[in-house]
């Protein structure tokens, strides 16, 4: 996978993995939305307003034209949150080659649709083959990625040699990606860990101490795994690096956005007020929402976010929400038919 690249979206993380392959030596276009922001870029070589401090590559130029943006580029990786992807890629997809390779690193499911990117880019796209897409997710902040300290992530494409390109498109001495076939299951650990952080923030916001937390993040780890089995995803992929990684990283990080909104709603903040302050995307407040519904939908139990929406979405107090979670009825830790039989339990 050769030529140049074109990023879109230039927020922390799509200016960051931008920055990724300009260092590489590749010639990276980076569509922004903000036109004041590109001018400063292309002068300051600094993105001051979602990276400030990173010195960003001479290779990366900055554009606020999709044309300009997709001009002779075969691959394209689009970093803009869930709930504007469709939006965009729709101004982009007339500039799109029906051979292009298209790589999504957003992590997000859509609210009306309860679509995944991996549903969401195939519909908008639909000349391109479906084993030219890829959903790049995993354990990592932006500026941790941008100071190039050691990260692992994951790349998932129903094509291996797409997912190998990729691989090696992205692979440095300091970012490390690894590939799987599972589609589903990369996306849902992506946008289902965002709900679990706001819970997890909540929790130590409210003093509830390392227990709760380390709790939360168990039975997180379960709901998400529930919900990606009824959507045919592989239950190994939870215990990898885009569940079990990216969800321990989320609920614990000091940086996480979405742990920020639950420290926020634990003093008090309403959902209104926390999406009115904020100068980025913390995709967990709309997920959760999109996550809440595809558990009615399918029918699986995700007792954690059913109060996290009541909390976001409903106005329950955070203190009732978390007593309805603790005083549910008691419940065996494996609930799986098969397990209880391997164990010597009967039915």
């Amino acid at each position: 996978m050769t030529g140049k690249v074109a990023v879109i979206g230039a927020g922390a993380w799509g200016t960051t993995l931008a920055n990724l392959l300009a260092k590489k030596g590749m010639a990276v276009s980076l569509w922004v939305y903000e036109e004041e922001l590109t001018q400063t870029m292309r002068e300051m070589h600094e993105n001051k307003l979602y990276l400030p401090g990173v010195l960003l590559s001479e290779r990366l130029i900055p554009s606020v034209f999709p044309e300009e943006v997709a001009a002779r580029c075969r691959t394209f990786l689009v970093v803009t949150p869930s709930h504007v992807t469709r939006k965009v890629i729709r101004t982009f997809a007339p500039c799109i080659p029906d051979d292009a390779v298209v790589i999504s690193a957003t992590k997000g499911i859509e609210n009306e649709t309860l679509m995944t990117m991996s549903e969401v880019l195939p519909e908008e796209l639909p000349r391109i083959p479906e084993g030219n897409f890829a959903y790049l997710s995993g354990p990592s902040f932006a500026r941790e990625v941008a100071a190039e300290l050691p990260t692992a992530v994951s790349v998932a494409s129903k094509d291996r040699k797409t997912a190998e390109a990729i691989q090696r498109l992205f692979s440095t001495p300091y970012f490390r990606v690894y590939t799987t076939p599972d589609v589903v299951g990369v996306e849902l650990g992506g946008s289902v860990k965002n709900v679990m952080a706001i819970a997890a923030g909540l929790s130590d916001g409210l003093g509830f101490g390392y227990d709760t937390r380390a709790a939360l993040i168990t039975r997180g780890l379960s709901e998400m795994s529930r919900l990606g089995a009824a959507l045919g995803a592989l239950p190994i992929t939870f215990m990898g690096l885009a569940g079990l990684g990216d969800l321990v990283l989320t609920c614990t990080g000091d940086v996480s956005r979405n742990r920020t909104v639950g420290l926020q709603l634990a003093r008090g903040k309403t959902r209104e007020k926390i999406v009115g302050e904020a100068r980025t995307v913390a995709e967990g407040i709309r997920t959760t929402r999109s996550v809440h519904d595809l558990a009615i939908r399918e029918g699986v139990e995700m007792p954690i976010t059913r109060q996290i929406y009541r909390i976001l979405y409903e106005g329950a107090a955070p203190k009732d929400a978390v007593r309805e979670l603790m005083s549910r009825d008691p419940k065996e830790e494996m609930e799986e038919e098969e397990a209880r039989k391997r164990m010597g339990w009967s039915s």
